[in-house]
């Protein structure tokens, strides 16, 4: 299975068990944290989708919008499992999760050409 395949798999695995297991955060934060919490992985799986669907700079860039939006995700578990909406084990968990995709991230864009900065072709001679 490719790099790319791997990536989505994971991601869909992060979003399987975070989704659920947050709509059992306090209700009071469901429209604040949570939400933010949600949209930062719904952001990620978007990128990563437009991404493989992307070539070139476009690839890039589409792959450094889902690094970004896991790095907003990020803060928000820390603050959830500080506030022990998750315990030590949960915490830990998600947090594996979240460094593999982030892996898997890293690597597609190392694997990725820009091509901005590839020479051009015959047109320049």
């Amino acid at each position: 299975m490719s790099d790319e395949m791997v990536v989505f798999s994971r991601m869909l695995d992060l979003m399987a068990w975070l989704l659920p297991k947050a709509e059992h955060f306090p209700r009071a934060y469901r429209g604040t944290v949570v939400q933010r919490m949600h949209d930062a992985v719904l952001d990620c799986h978007e990128a990563l989708h437009d991404a493989s669907h992307a070539r070139g700079a476009a690839r890039l860039r589409h792959l450094r919008r889902a690094d970004a939006a896991l790095d907003k995700l990020r803060p928000y578990l820390r603050l959830a499992h500080g506030w022990r909406w998750l315990s030590d084990g949960q915490y830990g968990h998600v947090s594996a999760m979240v460094a593999e995709v982030g892996r898997l991230i890293g690597g597609w864009i190392r694997a990725t050409p820009d091509t901005r900065s590839a020479p051009r072709s015959d047109l320049t001679k």
